[in-house]
């Protein structure tokens, strides 16, 4: 059984060395994930061992976020300039290191100050695994790929919660140990990957232009290029990058309708397991065991978002992988709400189980359509620029949650579903911009294509 799984993914991927590129960068983004939900999930026993309220473990994963959000500016420019391989395995052995160094903390001064440092390495992820994507996997099949790489994301989170969050229970410190160690396992795979050949999938082969898919149906379709002058040259300084990319009309409404949906998904990530207890009434291996329930629909969305999304592009709907990401957007907005007002784990699931495949779906999509509509040369600077926005909003999601739950709803069951179904709106914003990208999308690829 297990062979046959493995020869699929073969298949899917397009053979034995992409899926070892897959797995791999999966596995990098697993390891981010896996940290802010094991945070989440040890919540109860680190305010009770250290004395903390909710707004400190918001602070706990805001901390790494912001830090995170800053330092991947410099990994963006990196991202295009330098061996990538090499820099992301050395900043995944510093983050295991750091992992180590915060499972030795006594007080919550000094774990907060190791979150700090966490961030700042963690942050190389983001604009390091965009670049590799887009060099190593075509673009006709990138909403895909991008789609198991994502699922190591949600993977890493269900193993937050249920694995480690478990261990929790009995020491905190010795979750973050089990969390740590992976990564320097991570950190050799990742040394060992081949570095690709910048632009060999960018859309040129030899001294011709090769169009992507996009690029091309919005050729035949007599897309009219949206007005911004393409950089073409590799050595673009950072701030001209950065007004380059800033004056995209339909990357800025991406990387807000991202950032509003990794809000929710990080308040989740911090206090569901919190949330599952308090409001269904279950012990803590239980609102585990739901949340990793609820986790195997994100996987199942994030497969299919990427693949639907890819389908539509062959199929010649131009703007396909756009329309995925926002019908998802609308349906996810529309479930979670019965969800937060359910009173038991077995009458919320169905409604979680579609709501997170439907939250998941999204980001293929909107990922693999970043890169449609950016120049090739911007790639890394493009991704830290969209990282950047995106980990304000996940540093300021955690601190507000607790926040709102404590002083606004009064903190205990109610403050916390209440807080639930207001971060619904942010949801709802987010499916509003990605409807909205739909007809910005078609004249930025033009644009790109030129």
């Amino acid at each position: 059984m297990a062979a046959a799984a493995v020869a699929h993914l073969h298949r899917a991927t397009g053979g034995a060395e992409r899926t070892r590129v897959v797995l791999v960068l999966a596995c990098v983004l697993g390891l981010s994930s896996a940290d802010a939900s094991t945070v989440g999930a040890s919540a109860s026993e680190l305010r009770h061992a250290l004395h903390i309220d909710n707004t400190d473990i918001g602070l706990l994963v805001a901390a790494s976020s912001l830090v995170s959000a800053f330092a991947t500016l410099p990994f963006g420019v990196l991202a295009d300039r330098i061996r990538r391989t090499t820099t992301l395995a050395v900043a995944v052995v510093l983050w295991g290191g750091v992992m180590l160094w915060g499972a030795t903390s006594s007080t919550f001064g000094d774990l907060i100050l190791t979150r700090v440092f966490l961030g700042a390495v963690s942050a190389a992820a983001g604009p390091l695994v965009a670049s590799l994507v887009g060099d190593y996997f075509d673009d006709a099949d990138r909403g895909r790929i991008y789609g198991f790489i994502l699922a190591g994301e949600l993977v890493g989170a269900g193993f937050g919660f249920a694995v480690t969050g478990d261990i929790a229970a009995l020491s905190w410190q010795a979750a973050f140990v089990i969390l740590a160690l992976p990564a320097f396992a991570v950190a050799w795979l990742v040394w060992r990957l081949p570095e690709p050949e910048r632009g060999a999938n960018r859309g040129r082969a030899g001294s011709e232009v090769r169009e992507t898919d996009a690029q091309r149906l919005a050729r035949e379709s007599g897309v009219d290029p949206a007005e911004t002058r393409v950089p073409n040259t590799p050595r673009l300084g950072f701030r001209d990058a950065v007004r380059y990319v800033l004056h995209v009309r339909t990357n800025i409404i991406l990387i807000a309708s991202s950032a509003l949906a990794y809000y929710f998904l990080a308040g989740v990530q911090t206090f569901g397991a919190e949330f599952a207890k308090e409001q269904y009434g279950v012990n803590q291996a239980e609102a585990n065991l739901v949340l990793l329930v609820v986790g195997v629909g994100a996987v199942l969305g994030t497969l299919a978002g990427g693949n639907v999304a890819d389908a539509l592009l062959r199929r010649g709907h131009l703007t396909g992988r756009v329309t995925t990401a926002s019908v998802a957007a609308a349906l996810t907005t529309l479930l979670f709400i019965p969800a937060i007002f359910a009173r038991s784990a077995l009458g919320a699931l169905p409604y979680l189980i579609v709501a997170a495949l439907a939250l998941s779906a999204q980001n293929p999509p909107i990922d693999a359509a970043r890169l449609d509509i950016m120049p090739p040369n911007l790639w890394g600077r493009a991704e830290s620029v969209r990282t950047l926005l995106r980990s304000l909003a996940q540093a300021l999601a955690p601190l507000l949650f607790g926040a709102v739950a404590d002083y606004v709803f009064g903190g205990g069951r109610s403050g916390l579903q209440w807080t639930f179904f207001v971060m619904v709106v942010p949801l709802a914003a987010s499916a509003v911009l990605l409807f909205r990208a739909r007809s910005t999308y078609p004249g930025d690829v033009a644009a790109a294509a030129r």
